[in-house]
């Protein structure tokens, strides 16, 4: 049997197994799940790819719940966040993969998307590092199927994770990064070409609802935090305005752009984020209501009062935007401020 057909073979069985379909003469994996399928997650091929991996494979990509290494400090390796780093040392376009370990690599990326970025997540990689593959690499902890496992994958402006909700307390499996130099890694004032430009946009309209006095007191002139501080209470006292002090329409405003940084990603993880948001509690208020917004003045490319880097949050909420030169978000969501990370 030729290899292609040995492939073809290997993806039906595997797609078979969950719930999947395949691209008609492609042999490639449709990462869209099939309606009402438990099985048709990403984590099920998350699964398949851990099953298919040699002993030597395993050695190098494979790692226990709470391995740790140098990088973190003893913290665990999984918890780890970086604006661009290699979790492992094979990149998975690499002769170190199989044609069909491949396919479902790039399956499980696909699936953790929402299926309408996935074009879009390939231009920045496209942009940023060469394309799909050619800086990213993976890791998985603990063994699937049979308790707490995550799969991460890491790159150039890109840690991104699926953990079939195993991990405890975190939204995306834990935190996050992504970004984008779409055209230069100096950006113009209105980002050309950048995919995740689009959300401050909606960020600064919500600025230009705020009163005089609102405005002032969102506004941060000085002391904008370091974009790796998003330990929870990395910041003694959250900056800029509390959003409990936003109208009723504002707030809502708000709510739509907290959606339009979600909106990325797949839906239980969009569902799953804003379940930990309605979850924050402090000084007596709940949910967003919780949280504090803050524009900052360092940093505005072209001096246009369009804020390219703002901040929300909450007790255990943190969604950074640093906007220049070019655009790095770090996130951090959880339901426990107990909840903990390492960055580098």
């Amino acid at each position: 049997m030729s290899l292609s057909a040995n492939r073809r073979k290997f993806l039906a069985a595997s797609a078979a197994g969950a719930g999947l379909a395949l691209l008609p003469g492609s042999g490639k994996v449709w990462a869209t799940p099939a309606a009402g399928s438990s099985a048709s997650r990403p984590e099920s091929l998350v699964k398949l790819l851990y099953e298919s991996l040699t002993p030597g494979q395993r050695e190098k990509i494979c790692f226990a719940w709470d391995h740790t290494d140098d990088r973190t400090g003893g913290a665990p390796l999984r918890r780890h966040v970086s604006a661009n780093w290699d979790i492992t040392d094979e990149y998975v376009v690499d002769d170190f993969y199989s044609g069909e370990q491949k396919e479902l690599i790039r399956a499980i990326y696909e699936g953790t998307y929402n299926p309408e970025w996935v074009e879009r997540v390939d231009r920045q990689l496209d942009d940023d590092a060469g394309g799909y593959g050619e800086q990213n690499s993976i890791a998985i902890f603990g063994e699937p199927g049979t308790g707490k496992f995550e799969f991460v994958m890491t790159g150039r402006h890109m840690t991104v994770r699926c953990d079939g909700n195993t991990t405890p307390h975190f939204a995306f499996g834990g935190p996050i990064f992504y970004g984008h130099a779409a055209e230069a890694f100096d950006e113009e004032a209105h980002h050309p070409g950048n995919v995740y430009w689009p959300q401050a946009v909606a960020a600064n309209e919500l600025y230009q609802m705020l009163d005089g006095e609102q405005q002032q007191a969102a506004l941060v002139r000085d002391g904008m935090p370091g974009e790796r501080r998003i330990n929870f209470g990395a910041l003694q006292h959250k900056q800029g305005i509390p959003v409990a002090q936003l109208s009723a329409d504002q707030q809502e405003h708000l709510r739509g752009v907290l959606s339009k940084l979600v909106e990325p990603y797949r839906q239980t993880d969009r569902d799953e984020a804003f379940e930990c948001l309605v979850g924050q509690q402090a000084d007596g208020k709940t949910g967003l209501a919780a949280c504090h917004l803050a524009y900052y003045q360092e940093g505005d490319i072209g001096g246009d009062g369009v804020w390219d880097n703002w901040r929300v949050e909450g007790p255990s909420f943190v969604w950074h935007y640093r906007g220049a030169p070019h655009v790095h978000v770090w996130v951090n969501v959880a339901d426990d401020p107990a909840a903990q990370i390492t960055t580098g």
